[in-house]
């Protein structure tokens, strides 16, 4: 069973990746023509949430590689195709910050810096990052002034894995740091975030907003799992507070998975005052959570805090994932 084999690993098994493999679950996003199974949002999301309900490191890993993955959204035919010749043997994953500079160099861009936080680190075949842009020795600057950004993406064989993942929770998403030092890579395996080249819906969404409610099903996940494992204290008031802000949750994604669905089926634009409402409404939501996961677990006895135990390790997996910068509380 996958959450027995996921269990107290620092990475995942042959067996747990098999299994990823065979589901093609890298690739829920990607369109069937690169080999992906091409799911909308509501089927998607439901998804990553069961995943993260077995563990939580599986399901941050697959949430965070297939959200990389999504990236095949932002590449014209010809560099996607090569990217996803493999098709579901492709796995995407990296860093969020522009932790490193990228030279213009005519056709090509040249790479060099240290990213943290690439989730899934030794199981990906891509690795996806952020650079600001230079030329001739100048840092290139956007109309408002702020520094020019674009995202990569390098093969593994291009890039050193510093593995430095030493946290509490989520070991087996083993979300290493890696350094790349004088890669040239053309312009075609350079995207911006939100220009996307691909007819599928999935790809009209925002990138922020794709993200909140990707992360937020984690979290809803693994408070289901949390609550699965502490049912003998179902009589508790603690345990229905956690039960009834999940149920919340659960819902809220619910809507406004179907509410973005449908915009997009009727080419309605989706507008920032929406994607703040999410996002607010998310970082409440899970910040609830928090504080329930919290006021529940004191009545949970030993096997809370013993290392052998699943409640253990939720907990960890859990808090842990908070720390997200999209959801910490320092962030917003």
């Amino acid at each position: 069973m996958l959450r027995e084999a996921c269990f107290k690993k620092q990475v995942f098994p042959k067996n747990v990746l098999q299994h990823i493999a065979e589901e093609n679950l890298w690739n829920i996003w990607v369109p069937k023509k690169y080999g992906g199974l091409e799911l909308g949002l509501t089927a998607g999301l439901a998804k990553l949430q069961e995943l993260a309900r077995i563990d939580g490191s599986l399901g941050w890993t697959v949430t965070l590689c297939s959200g990389a993955n999504y990236f095949v959204g932002n590449l014209k035919h010809e560099a996607a195709a090569e990217v996803f010749k493999n098709k579901q043997n492709t796995i995407l994953g990296g860093s969020g910050g522009a932790f490193g500079t990228a030279k213009k160099m005519g056709d090509y861009y040249e790479i060099d810096g240290t990213w943290h936080y690439a989730t899934g680190a030794p199981y990906l075949t891509h690795f996806t990052l952020n650079a600001k842009i230079y030329e001739n020795g100048e840092p290139l600057t956007n109309q408002d002034g702020s520094p020019q950004i674009r995202s990569f993406i390098l093969p593994k064989e291009k890039v050193s894995i510093i593995k430095n993942w030493n946290t509490i929770g989520l070991k087996a998403s083993a979300t290493d740091s890696f350094q790349v030092e004088n890669v040239k890579i053309h312009q075609d395996f350079s995207f911006l975030y939100n220009q996307f080249y691909h007819p599928q819906a999935i790809f009209k969404i925002p990138f922020s907003l794709f993200a909140d409610l990707t992360l937020w099903v984690n979290y809803i996940g693994m408070a289901q799992h949390f609550l699965e494992e502490a049912e003998d204290s179902e009589t508790l008031k603690a345990f229905k507070n956690l039960a009834t802000t999940n149920k919340n949750s659960e819902e809220s994604v619910q809507a406004y998975a179907k509410t973005i669905e449908e915009k997009l089926s009727e080419n309605q634009s989706i507008t920032k005052n929406f994607i703040t409402n999410v996002h607010q409404a998310a970082v409440k939501l899970v910040q609830e959570l928090s504080r329930n996961i919290i006021a529940l677990h004191p009545h949970l006895g030993i096997k809370a805090i013993k290392q052998d135990q699943q409640l253990h390790q939720i907990f960890c997996d859990y808090f842990t994932a908070t720390q997200h910068y999209i959801f910490s509380e320092r962030s917003n």
